[in-house]
């Protein structure tokens, strides 16, 4: 009998196949499925940061050129905004804050995206949303008012020339116009024939336009003008109104435009930063330290 039960236990021992080091050990499979879960999410980190930090440097260009146009418009566009009766904003300042506030808050962006910063993050989502709703009403505005820009500029080249010797800005504005759009009053030369300025000429009641109508100053017949014609004067014989729209609502078109194309491109900086600050404000699992066994 004892001859027996030490066969079958030696043929029990000999067919029973060991455990394996997994089943044997279940922590250390958590610990092996936990390492690569971080190893995943740490490559997801990484997409996102440099994805958002090259967003930032795109915002960054964005705003400097958004700086930039402030510049210009400022230069270029002043006469003209004088010249309008709509009171608009002052558009170059708003395109030279807003410039600077993105490029500022470009660079943040970088560094909430280098650092893991999650408050600069949402700070930086937020601001982007705020470019956002501003560029599409900027935008959505220049588009569908250039009628009432147009009929701002009718009526304030109209008012320049009735108040031309009571307003000297006005007057200043109106003269760089017309030397630099090679222009004379609003529809044509003959809006100044008998404009209060016109009939306040000493000896000659009516029938004269400024010398800034004028082709060339020597050899100008402007005071008053030649009876054959404007040609023989040498003065400008086309209005100002249609040159100062066609220009004004070309450039308004672009910057509106660009003001479109900028907050388009926002909804991309807005997903990248909340998905960022969302894997950050994640628990990261962590291989648990082996207890000793005593």
């Amino acid at each position: 009998m004892l001859s027996i039960c030490c066969r079958e236990t030696v043929a029990s021992f000999c067919t029973d196949e060991p455990p394996s080091p997994e089943a044997a050990n279940p922590k250390r499979q958590s610990g092996v499925s936990s390492r690569s879960e971080t190893k995943g999410r740490r490559r997801i980190m990484a997409l996102l940061k440099l994805s958002l930090m090259g967003f930032s440097f795109v915002f960054w260009a964005a705003g400097l050129a958004m700086f930039t146009v402030g510049i210009w418009a400022k230069i270029s566009l002043a006469d003209y905004l004088v010249l309008s009766t709509n009171r608009y904003p002052n558009t170059p300042f708003i395109l030279l804050t807003t410039g600077a506030a993105v490029i500022i808050w470009g660079f943040l962006g970088c560094f909430s995206a280098a650092t893991e910063n999650r408050c600069l993050l949402r700070m930086y989502g937020i601001f982007q949303l705020a470019v956002l709703v501003a560029g599409l009403s900027a935008g959505l505005s220049g588009l569908f008012y250039r009628k009432d820009i147009a009929e701002g500029f009718q009526k304030g080249l109209q008012e320049a020339i009735r108040l031309y010797t009571e307003d000297e800005v006005k007057a200043d504005a109106l003269d760089d116009v017309q030397r630099a759009l090679d222009c004379c009053g609003v529809h044509s030369y003959q809006d100044w024939l008998f404009s209060p300025w016109s009939l306040d000429q000493e000896g000659q009641p009516n029938g004269s336009v400024p010398s800034s109508c004028c082709v060339q100053r020597r050899g100008c017949r402007n005071r008053p003008v030649p009876t054959e014609g404007a040609e023989m004067a040498g003065i400008h014989t086309h209005g100002c109104f249609q040159k100062v729209f066609d220009f004004v609502s070309d450039n308004m078109f672009h910057i509106a435009t660009g003001a479109l194309s900028l907050a388009t491109i926002q909804v991309v900086g807005i997903v990248l930063t909340c998905l960022l600050a969302a894997k950050i404000a994640g628990p990261v699992p962590q291989e648990r330290a082996r207890a000793p066994v005593h």
